[in-house]
Order: C-alpha cells, then sequence, then structure tokens
C-alpha cells in the first residue's frame, strides 16, 4: 500500500485555486503543456516541472489549454515572475494527430479518454502566439519534442514545404532542445543571479533568433554556418547538405556552434551540453513525482499512463541512428544511465502501489540493451561525428558489455513484491550476435541472451529487422536481414531448450526511401516462408530532422548526394503496404497485377502456390 494518502497539493498546482491552497501569491514559471498532467518521470511535462520546483521556484502547470475560446486558460495565472514556458508534449503535434496517410488518428494516448480535440495541430506555435499576443513583454522558453526536432529548417511532410526553425513561427525567445534538465538548471540559476533573460545567450543546447548584425561573441570556439533558409527554398541539394552538418554536429562530444541565416535574422544553436552524469540522471528520475495522473483526469483513463505505469527506464539516448528515428536528434547517441540505486528505489515505489500485481511491464529504454554502453577510449569518442556506433558494424571502441543490464534485472526480480519483469523495449538483436575480441565481454552477451528469452519475455519479444532488401536496410543505417535469421535461430533453439512457447514479433517499415515495389514483393515471400502474417508494420512517415526525411523532400543522400527513389504518391504507397498483408484475399488482385507490373511473376508462386 502508498505510505500515505495523496492531497491536492501533491501535485503542482493547475488552476489559480491550486496554487492559493499553498498560499502562493504569484508563480515564477507557467509551463503550457499538449499533454495531459501525469506526475510521472516518463512524462516530460512532469519533468520539467518537478526540475523548476526543485530549484527553488513556484512552477504551475497549464496541460492541454483550450485555444479556441476566449482564452481563459491563458490568462487564469497571470503573468509569471520569471517566464512562460511551452511544449508540445512528449510527441510532435501532426505524428500524433495524423498516420503516415494524413488521415486523422482515432484516439491521442497522452488526453483522457484519447480524445483527440484537445490539443492543436503545430501545438507549440498555436500556445506560443496567443502568450505573445497577450503578454508580448513576457519571455517565452520552447522546449519539447515538437521544438527539440524543428530548431532548424525543416521539411514539414503535412503540408509539404520546408519552414523555417519553429524560432521564427513562434515568436519564441529562447529554445531549448533535447533533453532540458541541464540547459534548464543553468538558465534558473542565471535569471535567480539577476541576468535579464534576453541578455542571457551562451547557454549549451539553447538556441535562438538574433538580428545579423548583432550574433554575440561566439563562446563555444568551433563555429559552422548552413546554408540560408531562402537558399534551401531555392535549391534541395542545399537543404539536404545542411542535414548532414547538423546531424554530424549532434553526435559530436564537442561540437561547434551552428548559425543560420533565416529573413532578416540569425538563428544561433549553441552545442550541447556533454551527456548527463549518472548522478545527475539520478537527480531528474528521483524528484518526488507521485507517479499518478492530476485528480482532475478522476474517473478517466490515459493510454499512455496506463501502458507505462508499472515500467522502469534505465538510460536515455540511442546509438543506433537509425535513418528514419528521431530518438538520436533529441535525446543524443551518448548513453546516460541511471544508478542501480535510483532504479531499484523506483521499483520499490511501483511495488507500494495499491493495483500492482507483481509485474514490471519494462525495463527498458530507446533501446533494450544499451545500459551502461559507452567507449572503451572516450578519446577516440572524442574525434567521432558518425552518427550510429553500430552500423554498418558494430565499432570496436564500444564497450558491449551487458553485465551490468543482467545484474540491473536480477536485482529488480529478487526484490519482496516483484514476480517477474518483462522487457518491452526493442532489443538490438546485432549486438547480441557481436563477437568482441574480449571473451568476457562474449561471455555477458550469451548470458543476457539467455536471461532476456527465458525470464523477460511475456509471450512474445519485439525486435525490428524493418526490411529485408539489404539495399534498403543500408539506406536505413540496419544490419542485414541475416542477422535476424541468426538470431531467430538462437531464439528457437533456447524456447525449444526450455520448453517455451515464445513469439519473435518483427518490426518493418514500407515506402522508406530506396525502397521499391520488388523489394516489398520479396519481403512478402521472405516472411512467408518464416510462418510470419506481419501484425507491427508501418507505413514511412517523415518526421522533422532524420536522415530518411531529408532523403524523402531533397530526393538526395545527404552524405554521397546522390539521388535516392521515394515511394511518394498515395497510390505508390498502398501499393507498397499491401505486401505487408499479402494473405488477406482482398489484396491477392493487385499484388498479383503488380508483381506482373514489376516482372516478378515467379512471386506469385511463392506467394499464391495454390494459384
Amino acid at each position: 500500500m502508498q505510505k500515505k494518502t495523496v492531497q491536492l497539493t501533491d501535485w503542482l498546482p493547475t488552476t489559480k485555486k491550486e496554487t492559493e491552497l499553498r498560499g502562493w501569491d504569484e508563480v515564477d514559471v507557467v509551463l503550457f503543456s499538449g499533454d495531459a498532467y501525469v506526475d510521472h518521470p516518463s512524462f516530460g511535462t512532469a519533468v520539467i516541472g518537478r526540475l523548476i520546483e526543485s530549484e527553488g521556484l513556484r512552477v504551475a502547470i497549464v496541460p492541454q489549454p483550450n485555444w479556441r475560446d476566449d482564452l481563459r486558460d491563458f490568462k487564469k495565472l497571470g503573468k509569471p515572475r520569471y517566464f512562460f514556458a511551452v511544449t508540445a508534449g512528449v510527441m510532435d503535434s501532426m505524428i500524433n494527430h495524423y498516420t503516415a496517410g494524413k488521415r486523422l488518428r482515432s484516439n491521442d494516448a497522452y488526453t483522457p479518454d484519447g480524445r483527440t480535440d484537445m490539443r492543436p495541430d503545430r501545438a507549440a506555435t498555436v500556445y506560443s502566439r496567443i502568450l505573445k499576443q497577450l503578454y508580448p513583454d513576457v519571455p517565452l522558453l520552447l522546449g519539447g519534442v515538437e521544438a527539440s526536432l524543428r530548431r532548424v529548417s525543416h521539411y514539414d511532410y503535412w503540408n509539404d514545404s520546408l519552414h523555417k526553425t519553429i524560432l521564427a513561427d513562434t515568436g519564441a525567445d529562447l529554445l531549448i532542445y533535447g533533453m532540458g534538465e541541464l540547459p534548464l538548471k543553468e538558465l534558473i540559476k542565471r535569471l535567480r543571479n539577476g541576468e535579464q533573460f534576453n541578455s542571457i545567450r551562451d547557454i549549451p543546447q539553447t538556441a535562438f533568433l538574433c538580428s545579423k548584425g548583432e550574433v554575440p561573441e561566439n563562446a563555444f570556439g568551433e563555429e559552422v554556418a548552413l546554408f540560408s533558409h531562402e537558399e534551401c527554398l531555392r535549391d534541395k541539394r542545399k537543404q539536404a547538405q545542411n542535414f548532414r552538418v547538423v546531424e554530424e554536429q549532434s553526435n559530436r562530444r564537442s561540437a561547434a556552434r551552428i548559425l543560420q541565416e533565416v529573413d532578416n535574422s540569425t538563428l544561433v544553436i549553441n552545442p550541447p551540453f556533454p551527456p548527463m552524469k549518472e548522478e545527475e540522471i539520478d537527480a531528474s528520475f528521483d524528484l518526488p513525482y507521485t507517479r499518478l495522473p492530476h485528480p482532475k483526469y478522476k474517473g478517466k483513463e490515459i493510454p499512455a499512463y496506463e501502458m507505462i505505469k508499472f515500467s522502469v527506464n534505465l538510460h536515455r539516448g540511442c546509438f543506433g541512428g537509425c535513418a528514419f528515428c528521431t530518438i538520436s536528434a533529441h535525446q543524443g547517441k551518448f548513453i546516460a544511465s541511471r544508478s542501480k540505486k535510483s532504479i531499484l528505489t523506483e521499483v520499490k515505489k511501483i511495488t507500494a502501489m495499491p493495483d500492482f500485481k507483481g509485474y514490471i511491464s519494462d525495463l527498458g529504454g530507446p533501446s533494450a540493451n544499451m545500459y551502461r554502453m559507452e567507449g572503451k577510449d572516450t578519446s577516440i569518442c572524442e574525434k567521432c561525428k558518425k552518427p550510429s556506433c553500430i552500423f554498418p558494424k558494430v565499432c570496436f571502441n564500444l564497450n558491449t558489455d551487458h553485465s551490468a543490464l543482467l545484474d540491473i534485472y536480477q536485482a529488480v526480480d529478487a526484490l519482496p513484491g516483484v514476480k517477474k519483469s518483462f522487457i518491452g523495449s526493442g532489443v538490438r538483436y546485432d549486438m547480441l550476435l557481436h563477437r568482441s575480441s574480449d571473451e568476457k565481454i562474449n561471455k555477458s552477451t550469451q548470458s543476457y541472451l539467455r536471461e532476456l528469452v527465458v525470464r523477460h519475455v511475456s509471450g512474445r519479444l519485439k525486435v525490428a529487422p524493418e526490411h529485408t532488401s539489404d539495399a534498403t536496410l543500408e539506406l536505413m543505417r540496419k544490419p542485414s536481414f541475416d542477422l535476424f535469421y541468426q538470431f531467430k535461430k538462437k531464439f528457437d533453439e533456447l524456447n525449444e531448450k526450455e520448453g517455451l512457447n515464445q513469439q519473435l514479433i518483427p518490426y518493418f517499415i514500407s515506402s522508406h526511401p530506396g525502397c521499391r515495389d520488388e523489394d516489398m514483393a520479396e519481403l512478402a515471400a521472405i516472411t512467408k516462408k518464416l510462418n510470419f502474417k506481419l501484425e507491427q508494420v508501418q507505413d514511412f512517415t517523415p518526421s522533422p530532422m532524420t536522415l530518411a526525411t531529408e532523403i524523402y523532400y531533397t530526393g538526395f543522400h545527404p552524405y554521397t548526394l546522390k539521388p535516392v527513389y521515394t515511394a511518394k504518391t498515395k497510390e505508390q504507397k498502398t501499393a507498397q503496404r499491401l505486401f505487408f498483408f499479402w494473405h488477406q484475399p482482398e489484396n491477392k488482385q493487385a499484388i498479383v497485377r503488380t508483381l506482373k507490373l514489376i516482372k516478378r511473376a515467379d512471386l506469385i508462386k511463392k506467394l499464391y502456390p495454390k494459384g
């Protein structure tokens, strides 16, 4: 049972009445969010709110404000002493609202009862413009995924055009990108020391717009200038070249400051902070969260919360560098891992929850098995700007020791009240198949694989080969499908040996840049032979600041500037997607027609041997 009965004041205030219950006559920071307020470390709004609170400031949260009425939600707490903060939530609001086919989604996982009408399209921009209209003299800070991925000129799939930095669209005074704790703490410290918000221009991991002639002196040494937004509008190759610069700088330990001219202003992007130290990431996860949705949602279900309420995030960051994924662009490729003590403390809090039945749903992260992994010789990492540490092969300098992760699994399972812990995050099987020159590491990998399959699979293990075509996989920055065969063989052998009946659930993507109809036809034939009827599939959705999106928009690979084919029209994308569902009778005629058109009638017999 919980140690004490929770009270309304255990949450950060969301209304004037709640601030008065705390005896406040004013607020230092008001945080507007596109998500419902769930006071849990997996929800960015709660993390930022609790961090501001821990710095001794009075912070209030306005979750999912109504932007269509008289704007009372934006006025109810008045002017803050320091600044307004705005986030669209833990997802880009356009991806949250629309499918790859640009159809409205049927639910919003971060909204009570999954309602889809509680946040606007481009939420960060809508909220910011309202606040700037109502309170033009109050500084406005932008953060979260939507802001982070739109900090520079970027392609917007939903209106098929190149957008300026989101700072230009919102009128925000400062943007924090990536994991916001370190830059936010520094900003608060400087404000409390009496510095003016708009004079603070040298905090790492921040971006801002200034007049062309007023770019502040570079406090970071190295500097790189991008092609202007206007040049990119005229020449897509220049946009592609810009992306390579931004991605490479994002993946350096010591990056350069980035400049880009837009309109009559200059965008300045300061390089990121170093990866968070253990004590820094622990401090974020150890803040006094109630781990519950705000009481205003009583009787309503927030789907995303129900999904993660009994899960634990072990680390941040991902060094996979997948071409279609935004994680490294936001969280970075360097892994920041929590201490064992912090993780076990969180698990103990979960076991005290009244509705906990003994099962931890996930001990994971962006990728399940990257906990505590980093370069053996960090001086080599200092010189590196590659987007991936495991593609095209596992870096010789990467320590792939799984021992620390094994220790966490075993320590969690030994806690009173825990019957079993599962791994719900995706596993990078290429690292489990990698042979290190260090036999101790190889033994840890073998032990991890056995522990994972025997003790931590809830009947189904998720992995993400993404495709079967080597040419497409190379563009995706994913390993050859040959490795999936190897992994499946080991998985099946372990299941047979232990008398288990568990499934491997592979994820695949259609219409990714470089993928042709023939590649999808081969995928269908290969997965049929493996007895898979695919469930976890998606059509490629271009999201800002990924390699695949830049290829989709520009038509060129940013690293080679060679043209790349991409399925773009509704008809092209539908034709590719149908191959996932070759076994559905209503798709057979269209698939056969496509196979004849691409002169691959040989695959008709493989898919439909009975004719």
